[in-house]
């Protein structure tokens, strides 16, 4: 076996040995879990309120390829993410105030691609990215990403009306 692929197996196997841990944790500490990659339909007002999603962050996709851009107003769209969105959020109203807060236990980063444009943002909340401000309505692709190519990290999406 080449060393290239014993490191590409050691690494999913501390992925899924990570993923499961936070997966155990989430279990015992939420009675009701949050959907693994799942996709939101939301109207205006929802509940529960915060909505949360998981997912694994990382891809090999650079973020400022997915962008478009190597920076917008809400910050640097930094990081590497899948080619794939890891979420899909559809908006059915206009949201005056609308906050999407990924928490992690590691550094990771966030594209958001909708109605109006493509967002990027990292750092929002200490060293987690986050958007918040009025939506409209539309079909918004987000994508969760590592600092380093090829590394994922278990998140959990939080979207809310909470200012």
């Amino acid at each position: 076996m080449s060393k290239t692929s014993l490191n590409r197996g050691i690494r999913l196997s501390l992925t899924i040995v990570a993923f499961c841990v936070t997966s155990a944790t989430n279990t015992i500490t939420n009675a009701q879990e949050a959907p693994i990659f799942g996709d939101v339909t939301v109207n205006h007002p929802f509940s529960p309120d915060p909505l949360s999603v998981r997912g694994m962050s990382g891809g090999s996709v650079s973020g400022s390829k997915v962008a478009g851009r190597r920076e917008t107003v809400t910050g640097p769209c930094d990081g590497f993410v899948d080619e794939a969105p890891d979420h899909t959020l559809a908006l059915t109203t206009k949201f005056d105030y609308l906050k999407l807060q990924v928490q992690s236990p590691q550094d990771v980063t966030m594209i958001v691609k909708g109605p109006g444009g493509t967002w990027c943002n990292d750092d929002f909340d200490g060293k987690n990215p986050g958007m918040s401000g009025e939506w409209l309505p539309g079909n918004y692709q987000i994508w969760v990403g590592s600092y380093d190519k090829g590394q994922y990290y278990p998140y959990t999406l939080k979207i809310t009306e909470v200012k």
